[in-house]
């Protein structure tokens, strides 16, 4: 299908199945598409496993278009809450930040302000009042001021994955994981004609959708697009508490925390970030914990530099949260952020190369289920929505000739 043609695509393959990924495939699913999901690895267990996963738009003011297309994320999980039940993936509890810089403390109350004036609920209470009214558990100031955003989420990604992946199959999707896209071949008028998967099969596509993450750069590449992205690494640990302490997710004074499940927190530190050697050598192994193994072009640095970002994180988060300080860490991965270069998202048509979709957005969490309806509609009946024009692939203009 060609935008505006009124015909219905083929195959549709979608190349990563994080949060997007899935996202994109179970809304062309359940309106009838014929839909492959394909992951190098396994579904939800990349970096959509291993982000912050807050659901907000407090945080992306720099443009009221972007503040707008994540309020709309936010109200497209509501409502697919709604559709598909919120167990265990999706966690309304709202978000709490603080400081303990003047200047950033200005700042912080500043950008309230603004929020409110966008219609944008937001609470300021007093450390005191946080403490009994919300999180007893935290460390702060008592007449330090913490604003509350009651309306924010933190969201299981993995869970939220699963559950899509599995509505999909369910409405007839097919499920390649474990296998990474080789090629994409397109036809003489430059349209996507088929993909190359590792494992040595071809699969006849209309449609290609690009949701592959950190890894998007190098799918665009496969059609002669470049897609430039940063580099930007990010460290998050888990670590294993016997009863959660706090509730919320929060921005606390040199550290992120939030519940992960019934007897877990993560951990992270934009920080902390800021130590990681972004120029160190890809190394598989750099992961510490039992859990699955993700890609290992998301994994930067060795085992040893990990445990002591871990550490760091750990005796953060024990300053505000004593409890925490005789926890386990459980999990610790390095993973670089699905970051488009300009910072904001990319999604939709390529004109370029017919047949050529992308997904890709460092708030994925956030954006997953509007960017999956959005970006389904366009596929299937060319309805190009008005939320996603400061967000077009277009903006980046090729260095292959197109």
């Amino acid at each position: 299908m060609r935008i505006g043609s009124g015909k219905r695509p083929g195959c549709v393959a979608v190349v990563g199945v994080g949060v997007l990924g899935a996202s994109v495939g179970w809304n062309l699913a359940r309106r009838g598409a014929e839909v492959v999901l394909i992951d190098a690895g396994r579904p939800g267990e990349g970096v959509t496993n291993w982000s912050f996963s807050w659901a907000n738009a407090s945080n992306k003011t720099v443009r009221r278009s972007y503040f707008d297309l994540n309020v709309a994320g936010m109200a497209a999980h509501r409502e697919l809450a709604g559709i598909i039940g919120p167990d265990p993936w999706w966690h309304p509890s709202g978000h709490l930040r603080w400081t303990d810089d003047p200047a950033a403390e200005a700042k912080l109350l500043e950008t309230a302000e603004q929020l409110a004036s966008w219609d944008y609920r937001v609470e300021v209470y007093t450390g005191a009042e946080v403490r009994r009214r919300l999180e007893p558990a935290l460390t702060m100031p008592d007449e330090a001021p913490v604003v509350f955003y009651p309306h924010e989420a933190w969201v299981h990604g993995r869970h939220l994955v699963g559950r899509l992946v599995g509505l999909a199959v369910a409405s007839g999707a097919q499920l390649r994981s474990g296998t990474a896209v080789f090629g994409i071949d397109t036809g003489a008028d430059g349209s996507v004609r088929s993909v190359a998967l590792s494992d040595g099969s071809r699969l006849d596509v209309d449609i290609v959708v690009n949701a592959a993450g950190p890894s998007a750069s190098h799918i665009a590449g496969l059609v002669a697009r470049d897609l430039p992205m940063r580099r930007e690494p990010g460290v998050v640990t888990r670590i294993d508490c016997a009863q959660l302490p706090v509730h919320r997710a929060m921005h606390a004074p040199h550290i992120e925390m939030r519940p992960d499940g019934d007897a877990a927190m993560v951990l992270h530190s934009r920080e902390i970030d800021a130590l990681i050697d972004a120029d160190a050598p890809i190394d598989a192994g750099a992961f510490i914990g039992a859990g699955p193994s993700i890609g290992a072009d998301a994994l930067i640095g060795t085992g040893e530099e990990l445990a002591r970002l871990a550490r760091l994180l750990h005796e953060s988060a024990g300053r505000v949260v004593p409890e925490l300080g005789d926890s386990r860490i459980a999990e610790t991965r390095v993973a670089n952020r699905p970051i488009p270069a300009d910072g904001f998202p990319s999604v939709g048509a390529v004109p370029s190369v017919p047949g050529y979709y992308e997904a890709v957005s460092h708030s994925g969490i956030t954006l997953g289920p509007v960017i999956g309806r959005l970006l389904a509609s366009e596929i299937l009946g060319g309805e190009r929505d008005e939320m996603l024009a400061d967000f077009r692939p277009e903006r980046f203009q090729s260095t292959s000739g197109f």
